[in-house]
């Protein structure tokens, strides 16, 4: 796998990652206190966690997409 996500995406990966997971988890919002919305938030901020910390994001290899430098 070549990395294919930059230092600023990596950054914005993680923050909204972070604040997802708060969301699910966190029992700020009555949207996410439980069912489908609190499960999703979650899947999509480990996701985002993942990618940021592997550099490496399949769709963007799939739509040609590359936000770091070589």
């Amino acid at each position: 796998m070549t990395a294919n996500i930059g230092s600023i995406d990596r950054i914005i990966r993680i923050v909204l990652g972070i604040v997802l997971l708060a969301l699910a988890f966190g029992g700020v919002s009555a949207v996410f206190a439980a069912g489908a919305p609190k499960w999703i938030a979650a899947i999509a901020g480990i996701v985002l966690i993942a990618t940021a910390g592997m550099r490496f994001c399949p769709l963007y290899r799939i739509f040609g997409i590359r936000t770091c430098k070589l």
